[in-house]
Parts: C-alpha cells; structure tokens; sequence
C-alpha cells in the first residue's frame, strides 16, 4: 500500500514541502531514499522504539521510503513523526483518509514524546501556501507557528496523541494566538533606560543621530567611561518593530533556534553582542549546513562588538560586504542561501592598549606608535563604513554623584520615531528602504545636496582631514539625518559642521 505524507525542508529562511512516499512489500529491509543525512537515516531507531513504547511496531516487511524532490538534502530528526506515521498507515496498522490535509514535522524520543524542532514559523507559512489545512508538530512549537493565520496548528506532547487525532479518536485543540495582541503587548518593554545615564550628553546625541538614521557608530574611549552601558540603551530608543519586521526577524531565530520555550513572536529590536573570539562563519553564518550568523539574528536590530580591535582580522573583514548590500549570500558547489542582514553596527574600543590614550586624567603607558598600530587593527575600509567615530570621556565626580535623572529613552525614542517618519515618507516609492543609511549614490544626489556654503564646508574638511569619497557620502548621510531630527527640509551647513565632528578617525594624525 502506497501511502503519501507531507513535511517541510528549510533552506536560508524559507520552507519547501516535501513529500514522503512509504510504499511496502514482501521480503525484510528498510530503505530510505531522497539524499537523506545520517540524522534522518538513524531515524529508524528511534521510530522502531518510539512506536514499540506506545503498541506498534515496524514489521518485518520490505518498506521503502522516498522523500521527494529527491535532489533536494533532507537534514535533521524532524523528519522522525512524518515517517513514522507514513510506516503505520502503510503497513495498515492505522487507517487515515486526511494526511493529505497536513504538514506533519517533529522528532520522536525512544519512549514517544515529541521533541521540539527549527525552523517552524517558515514550514507554517509555506504550508499555509500551499492551501494545507493544518501543521502538526510537538506542542512547545505550536505557539511559534501559531503567529500564522488561516492554518490549524495541532501541537501534541507525544506520538499516540498523533495517531488518535489521525485516526479520529482524540482531539487535539488548535493552538491560536492572538498576533496583534501578542505584538503589541510587550512592544516598549525595555531593561534600560537613558535616565540612567549621567552625564555623556554629546554621545547621547551622537546615538539619537545613528537611531533615527540607522547609521553605524563607534565609540572610542578609555575603560569605565560607560560605552558598553550606552550600547545597551540603544534598543530603547530605536522605533518598534512594524509587525512585518516582527514576522521577518522571527523567522530567523526560528531557524536558528534561538526562540525561547514557547514563544511566539519576537516583539524587541534584537540586540546581539558576541565575544571578540567569534569566528567568522559563526558571525556571518554558513558551516556545513548553512545557519545564520550574528548578524542576522541581529536584522532589524543592533550587533554591538565591545574591543572592535580584539575581534580577529578576518572576522571583520567579512562584515563588509553585508554591512554594505544588508544581506548575506552563502554559496556552497549544489546551492546558494540568502540570508538578510540589515542591522544597526554599534561598536566601541579602548584608544590604545593600555587604554588611557587623551585621558584627561591618566597618563598613557603605550610606547611610541603603538595608538597607531592599535587602530591599524581595524582596517580603513571597514572604518569607511561606520558613518559616526565619536569620542568618550569619564564622567567627573560631580556629575555621577547628581541625583538628577536624565532624559528618558521613551522622549528621545519619539524624537526618533518622528525623523523616521520623514524617512519613510522621503522613501515611499522605494521598495525596502526604510532610512537614510541605506541610501544610494543616486538618492544622495537627490536627498542630499548641500547648498553653497556646505560644499566651501565640506571641501575644507575632505583637504584638510583627507576623507576618502565613500566617508563624504556618509557625511551627507549623517547630515540629511541630523536636519530630520531638526526638522529641516533642507541640509544648513550647521547639521553638515555636526555631521563632519563625527569622522574622529578620519582626522589626519590620530592617534600619532
């Protein structure tokens, strides 16, 4: 008896549906075929022992098993419910007239529980596509795909739950969730807040700028003078997540496993901060079967990297490309995965080895040239890319020890959230651009003309600091950002003077 049921295969973030032909004859062997990996191919055993604990049984027969498109890689133990299901409907031991109406995925224990699985959210909303009725899968996955509407979603704790909603003898509740509401609900829960934050006005502002243009930034500064803890501020004052972002960053991290425990949909910009010992797939993605990396769990977010100079060369080399285009591009000999990779790169590093370099209190213990050779470590072309350098100094006594809070995330967040609007409506009429970091040569001609005054400006500035041509966009950039958040409709030689203050680096001598 020839039987047909329906999994799903995940490739960059998006799902195919796979079809798992069991067909079963006289004679004793088990065949599994359709480029499955060892994981899949050990599936046997744990299928032969799941079905054991709960009264069934793989027969002594001749069964063959094809998962179809047979070009395609099946990886992983997801495929252990869909094929045990299969064997039992095709060796008659249950009788099912609605496989045809569901995706099934979940891998089985030795004694019949369900374990959870990745990669759920794109299997649902590619089997909602494809017009299926339902998406069975283990229960602590349900709430993850239940985010899509117009498809049942059966969430069960163990294989025989499985067979008795098949057969028609148990029910198992849809799992619903209320997306909107889930959404909205802990849209503006932050841990950190500015408030917190004494003194440091002028990298305040320095981050309001990069949140309300998603521009990257660095921060250069000796120990203690609090750049880690502005860092993590900075989701607080990005705008929410429109719930289309929402679905998109969710599907990442359902691939890669990150969700937690019965979630359903992330509602946060991410923020993702990995040691300086990353490696440079685990930062960019890939491996042998392509993952995602930081900074694509971090889209629609920020990637911090404390000790920009400790990361490994190489490492930093490879986020060129997708800080540039926002997006990753994996290629291996049989396929090429996409993953995106529009993030918000926030950095910050010591000014030299012993950290103290133009502090205004200690002295600096690095030898001659060693601030340079510091800085080298980074090299010119991914410093091209960080449109903001600025400079943190300790705070003074006086100001830690003022009792007066600061100004709250939730103010500046809606100064933000304002220039973004502007943004947005600037970018209506073109597709997947959202703020002015993303702009392109062509729209810098159009958005971003100075007038007279800002071109003698900014002449002067690319002579006397020696900018290379890609920081002279980025300058526009900064300034068509900070005559938003002015409210200006056009680029005044002040918002250029600010935007020109923020290239540190650049300036001939630094560090020297």
């Amino acid at each position: 008896m020839l039987v047909k049921t329906y999994g799903s295969a995940v490739y960059g973030i998006h799902a195919t549906t796979i079809t798992i032909e069991v067909n079963v004859f006289p004679g004793v062997r088990f065949s599994l075929v359709g480029l499955p990996d060892n994981a899949v191919k050990e599936s046997q055993q744990r299928i032969d022992s799941a079905l054991r604990e709960v009264g069934y049984k793989i027969p002594g027969k001749k069964i063959i098993i094809n998962m179809a498109p047979a070009d395609i890689r099946k990886e992983g133990s997801a495929y252990d419910l869909p094929l045990a299901i299969g064997i039992l409907t095709a060796t008659e031991q249950i009788s099912c007239d609605k496989l045809e109406k569901f995706v099934i995925m979940g891998e089985l224990s030795l004694d019949g529980s369900l374990v959870p699985i990745k990669g759920v959210l794109p299997m649902a909303i590619q089997a909602r596509e494809e017009g299926f009725e339902g998406l069975i899968l283990p229960k602590e996955n349900a709430r993850e795909a239940a985010v899509v509407n117009k498809l049942k979603i059966y969430g069960a704790d163990n294989i025989s739950e499985v067979i008795g909603f098949l057969k028609g003898d148990a029910e198992i509740k849809p799992t619903e969730v209320d997306t909107r509401a889930e959404f909205y609900a802990h849209l503006n829960k932050f841990p950190h807040d500015f408030a917190d934050v004494k003194g440091q006005e002028n990298v305040k502002r320095a981050l309001e700028i990069a949140a309300a243009g998603g521009h990257n930034i660095i921060m250069i500064g000796p120990p203690g003078a609090g750049k880690t803890m502005l860092a993590k501020r900075i989701p607080g004052i990005l705008p929410p997540l429109s719930l289309q972002e929402a679905l998109e960053t969710t599907k990442i991290h359902s691939v890669a496993g990150t969700l937690e425990k019965d979630s359903s949909l992330i509602t946060q910009r991410p923020f993702r901060s990995p040691h300086h010992t990353i490696s440079d797939v685990a930062l960019v993605g890939g491996g042998t079967y392509p993952q995602p990396g930081e900074i694509s769990l971090s889209h629609n977010g920020v990637l911090f990297l404390d000790e920009l100079p400790e990361f490994k060369r190489t490492v930093l080399e490879v986020m060129r490309q997708p800080l540039e285009d926002r997006t990753i591009t994996i290629s291996r000999a049989k396929f090429t995965v996409d993953y995106p990779a529009s993030t918000m790169l926030i950095s910050s590093m010591n000014p030299c080895p012993c950290g103290y370099y133009n502090h205004p209190e200690k002295d600096c213990l690095c030898a001659p040239g060693m601030v340079q050779k510091y800085l080298s470590k980074i090299s010119g072309p991914l410093l091209d890319r960080i449109d903001i350098h600025i400079e943190v100094v300790p705070v003074t006594f006086d100001k830690i020890s003022d009792t007066q809070l600061s100004e709250k995330s939730e103010v500046i967040r809606a100064r933000v959230e304002h220039a973004r609007q502007i943004q947005e409506d600037r970018f209506k009429d073109e597709e997947g651009m959202h703020c002015n970091a993303q702009m392109s040569s062509k729209l810098l001609r159009k958005y971003c003309q100075p007038d007279e005054a800002g071109n003698a400006l900014l002449k002067t500035a690319m002579e006397k600091v020696g900018l290379s041509a890609r920081a002279y966009d980025r300058i526009l950039k900064v300034s068509r950002t900070i005559a938003d958040l002015a409210g200006s409709e056009n680029i005044e030689s002040d918002h250029l003077a600010e935007a020109i203050q923020y290239r540190s680096l650049d300036r001939d001598g630094w560090g020297g």
